[in-house]
């Protein structure tokens, strides 16, 4: 996982100057990696429209990141066996140059090569419609995802379900992937075939005890079908009148008759029912993994021009008109993020002589994904997203 902190400070000589010694300083220090993050000139607006931005880029700054993150977590889920390479698939669709546009690139790449994509968010329109834009994309990403994720969803929970029946134990478990018609003595008015679990340590009592168990057992009707860790499942044939009797001496010798009846129609419904699903699963795989990768790269991309904006946005309501700021992209290296605050801290010390007063820790090292204050500048914590396991 890679972090990044998104700063501001104003475009005038001294903080020109003040963010060459930050890039000095930080650099023989080796405490971050930085570049200049490139952020074009807006049709501003007035300074009402400003604040009213600010709260509903906050608000769907989170919304991009919550997205993003579910995102990222269907590709794990989609991939399963294959989901340790989910990260692999996890990649932003663009380039340094307007040809490169068709290249997929790893998220970090993106994030510290960014440039804003003027045919996608036209930067001469009013900030206003520039947000709008960006919202009604993510908003429709977010109603496909869930359309798309609640019918993968339904189809993988059917077939789970179908699968648990083939598994467990004799007792619970289908037996129509066990049992065969030859097992059974079927369209008899008088004769029947019963399925008995026989624990392992009894075999031999089974063998023994069966047919008496009852008057009206066919001598040398079992036979051993089936078995687990805990016993076997064993046939037996007898007349129809005598079930119940059998199956109380049999309770009584510690001998489980499971109640099954050979039906070949549901078997083969059964069969049907889990090889179309297991063909609609498949089906849908490669369209859903495709989808989600893509629209991943646009809600990825989407939320990047959300930080420019909210950069663009709070500078000029922090430092005022003409708009002149410089946005920097900072990469804290590992372990130095305490020492980068204190860098900063004292750089620009001169922008907010009061909140220099104390240095701010606000929860980047908690919680990475917060949006995390400086004393004089504008700090918006960016991680690429890592998906977890479930």
């Amino acid at each position: 996982m890679s972090e990044f902190w998104l700063i501001s400070a104003p475009g005038d000589k001294e903080n020109l100057q003040a963010l060459e010694r930050m890039n000095t300083v930080t650099s023989k220090s080796n405490l971050s990696y930085n570049t200049k993050f490139m952020i074009p000139d807006f049709k501003v607006g007035t300074l009402d429209s400003l604040v009213g931005l600010s709260d509903e880029l906050g608000k769907l700054d989170a919304f991009a990141e919550s997205l993003i993150r579910r995102m990222a977590q269907s590709v794990v889920e989609v991939m399963e066996d294959a989901k340790g390479m989910a990260q692999e698939n996890l990649l932003a669709n663009g380039g340094l140059k307007e040809k490169m546009k068709c290249l997929k690139i790893d998220l970090t790449s993106f994030v510290t090569h960014f440039e804003w994509d003027m045919a996608k968010y036209p930067a001469k329109q009013p900030l206003v419609s520039v947000v709008d834009t960006v919202a009604k994309q993510l908003a429709q990403i977010e109603t496909d995802l869930k359309s798309r994720m609640a019918s993968y969803n339904t189809l993988k929970t059917n077939l789970e379900n179908l699968e648990r029946k083939s598994m467990g134990n004799l007792f619970t478990r289908t037996l129509s992937d066990i049992v065969s018609k030859e097992d059974f003595v079927l369209d008899s008015e008088y004769l029947i075939t019963l399925l008995v679990i026989v624990p392992k340590q009894s075999y031999t009592q089974w063998q023994k005890t069966y047919e008496s168990l009852s008057d009206m057992v066919v001598p040398r009707s079992t036979k051993l079908i089936a078995e687990d860790n805990e016993g076997g499942l064993f046939t037996v044939t007898l007349f129809r009148k005598v079930i119940d009797d059998f199956k109380t001496k049999a309770k009584e010798n510690k001998f489980t008759v499971r109640e099954y009846y050979y039906d070949e129609k549901e078997i083969k419904r059964e069969r049907e029912e889990m090889s179309r699903l297991l063909s609609d699963k498949k089906q849908q795989y490669g369209p859903l993994l495709r989808w989600l990768k893509v629209n991943f790269s646009e809600a990825f991309i989407a939320w990047i021009h959300i930080k420019a904006l909210r950069v663009f946005v709070e500078s000029v309501l922090r430092y005022g008109l003409p708009v002149n700021f410089q946005a920097v992209l900072l990469q804290p290296k590992k372990s130095s993020t305490k020492r980068l605050r204190e860098v900063l801290n004292s750089v620009f010390r001169h922008l907010d002589q009061v909140a220099a007063a104390s240095i701010l820790d606000v929860g980047v090292r908690g919680d990475p994904w917060a949006a995390a204050q400086q004393p004089g500048l504008l700090s918006l914590c960016l991680l690429p997203h890592r998906p977890q396991s479930p």
